[in-house]
């Protein structure tokens, strides 16, 4: 809901692709320059009350957005310093978070399963929240969205309350930061199981997945609509990857990872070179959850697979080059084709995004072919 509401006040009160693109940068690009360090705090400190710091942290963000909206005259770029904020603390937070979800598992068999089955929860709300989102922009204004978000944070704070995990150990560690960030960027670089997904991702994450950047830009000059039309469409991207969530936490094997991971990059590429120059809604809304499910696919199973390569003491650090190059590298594509958009168009930009999935695709399957 938050992210929604950002969007479309930024779009509202700029009314440019480039500014979309700006505020993208500004919530996900500091996760990218402190997720080093972020991975080194999820290795060396108790990942559970990390979390908990980390989310509680979130609370006082969100606090904040809300207030500055509701009782002040808020500004452009009073969002985007606050949208900062956020991003600095999810550096730390994710790791930690993410790493989590393989302590608690005990059956390694079953891990797979469980991070698709995580991904589902977050799919469920990408469904639910972009489209009572839009109802509440419509209806009530950004203010009350940001309020929603923020008493949410305690449902997920009571929730980690709950959560059991074994008594933490520290582990000998280096008396520096960097050397570890070293460490475990060396351990990625020659390990070719984590190297080439790690990579893959980064590439999508540039050049492809900031589609949704562009989505209030179709909502309001393509299908001529407003804030309800822009939640439907993020609601039915929600809709396709909570079906792959899905489908992935019902597999019975892990064994086909690769293959899916590049058939859905390719299914995401075909979607949406179908949906950049659709000028009818609904049948726009179905390329949309096309577009989701395969994105569902390719971001967890590249995230099962890192999470099954990685040993236990480099977890932590692997994790947060994982996230860097899919939450790091996206604002810089954000901020890429929010500029282009500007000179080319919203819907020859989607298409580029959709041709350069498939060209993508090909190239590392060829990569992966050349490694064996």
């Amino acid at each position: 809901m938050q992210r929604t509401a950002v969007y479309w006040v930024i779009f509202e009160q700029t009314n440019s692709s480039f500014m979309l693109g700006l505020v993208v940068f500004a919530t996900q690009f500091p996760s990218f320059l402190f997720s080093p360090l972020g991975g080194v705090a999820a290795d060396r400190y108790d990942r559970y009350r990390l979390t908990l710091i980390t989310q509680t942290s979130l609370l006082v963000q969100a606090g904040l957005l809300t207030g500055m909206v509701l009782f002040t005259h808020h500004t452009v770029w009073g969002i985007i310093l606050l949208s900062i904020v956020q991003g600095i603390i999810d550096a730390f937070d994710l790791p930690a978070r993410q790493s989590l979800v393989n302590e608690i598992i005990e059956d390694k068999e079953n891990l797979p399963n469980a991070i698709a089955l995580n991904s589902s929860m977050g799919k469920l709300a990408w469904l639910i929240g972009p489209a009572v989102s839009g109802i509440v922009l419509a209806k009530y204004g950004a203010g009350i969205c940001f309020l929603i978000n923020a008493l949410s944070y305690l449902a997920v704070i009571i929730a980690l309350a709950f959560i059991k995990v074994n008594p933490y150990i520290p582990l000998a560690r280096s008396s520096n930061a960097f050397v570890e960030i070293k460490e475990g960027f060396n351990y990625v670089v020659h390990t070719p199981s984590l190297r080439i997904p790690i990579l893959l991702l980064a590439s999508v994450s540039l050049l492809v997945l900031p589609f949704n950047t562009l989505l209030p830009v179709f909502a309001k000059v393509v299908f001529k609509g407003n804030a309800s039309t822009y939640g439907y469409l993020n609601s039915m991207i929600g809709t396709g990857s909570l079906i792959g969530a899905i489908a992935l936490a019902s597999l019975k094997s892990n064994k086909y990872m690769i293959k899916i991971l590049f058939g859905s990059l390719l299914i995401l590429g075909v979607a949406l070179m179908a949906f950049s120059h659709i000028t009818i809604l609904p049948v726009a809304l179905f390329f949309a959850a096309i577009a989701g499910f395969a994105m569902m696919f390719q971001t967890t199973v590249s995230q099962t697979i890192v999470q099954l390569e990685a040993s236990y003491e480099m977890r932590g650090r692997v994790l947060s080059f994982f996230m860097m190059a899919f939450f790091g590298l996206q604002p810089v594509g954000a901020l890429l084709i929010g500029m282009v958009s500007d000179l080319t168009g919203a819907a020859n930009v989607i298409l580029f995004q959709g041709i350069s999935a498939v060209i993508i695709t090909f190239l590392f399957v060829y990569l992966l072919r050349k490694n064996k």
